[in-house]
């Protein structure tokens, strides 16, 4: 049993994000995913599809609602644990330029960890959560988006409590070509994170519907 190209891409998406892969104490490893109770479709879909990996449907847990599932130990995922846990904790592998990064690896990483910020008339720009990466890492990240995509970002650290956080944004210079990058694989129930947007005949700017 092994992995299709598709199922490669979705893994590097959502290691990007909160997936986590279990060494099995062999040489193995399965992937887990823990998502809300708000994020079920999600699972779901996640679910749909490794449902060939995977031995029993997603389940529900009484004391948070969280909703998660396990694949079957691999030797393939085990590749990729040792490429995104050789330090012990997670990090950005220096050969994630060689990986199977594709348009849905980045739409599910937004799924995951991403963030629409919305403000006024045709304000808009993206973001992804990347605390548990080093900054080194996340301009790695960067690099990948810049090289396979053309998407342009930026480093952002901002501060809450007196501890700073590292932000990947997408602002004006990208942020057209990463939405339409994203939008076909993203899912109908994280339309929150997309913004809404129709181009006024009578003005340059994108307004939000």
């Amino acid at each position: 049993m092994s992995l299709t190209e598709r199922q490669k891409e979705i893994v590097v998406g959502t290691l990007l994000g909160d997936g986590y892969l279990e060494h099995d104490g062999f040489k193995a490893s399965r992937l887990q995913i823990k998502q809300s109770e708000r994020k079920k479709d999600y699972v779901f879909w996640l679910y749909n599809e490794f449902q060939n990996l995977v031995k029993t449907p997603p389940k529900q847990r009484k004391d948070n609602g969280q909703w998660y599932f396990s694949t079957r130990s691999l030797v393939e995922l085990d590749f990729f644990r040792n490429l995104f846990y050789g330090s012990g904790s997670k990090s950005v592998p220096a050969t994630i330029k060689k990986l199977p990064v594709s348009s849905l690896s980045l739409a599910v990483w937004f799924m995951d960890d991403g963030t629409l910020d919305y403000r006024v008339k045709s304000h808009y720009s993206f973001s992804f959560s990347t605390d548990s990466f080093s900054q080194s890492d996340v301009r790695l990240l960067q690099e990948v988006l810049y090289e396979k995509f053309k998407i342009k970002t930026s480093i952002q650290t901002p501060s809450c409590r007196g501890k700073k956080y590292i932000k990947l944004y997408v602002g004006k210079d990208g942020r057209d070509i990463f939405l339409s990058t994203i939008q076909p694989y993203i899912l109908s129930c994280f339309d929150y994170k997309l913004p809404q947007i129709i181009l006024d005949p009578s003005e340059t700017d994108l307004e939000k519907v």
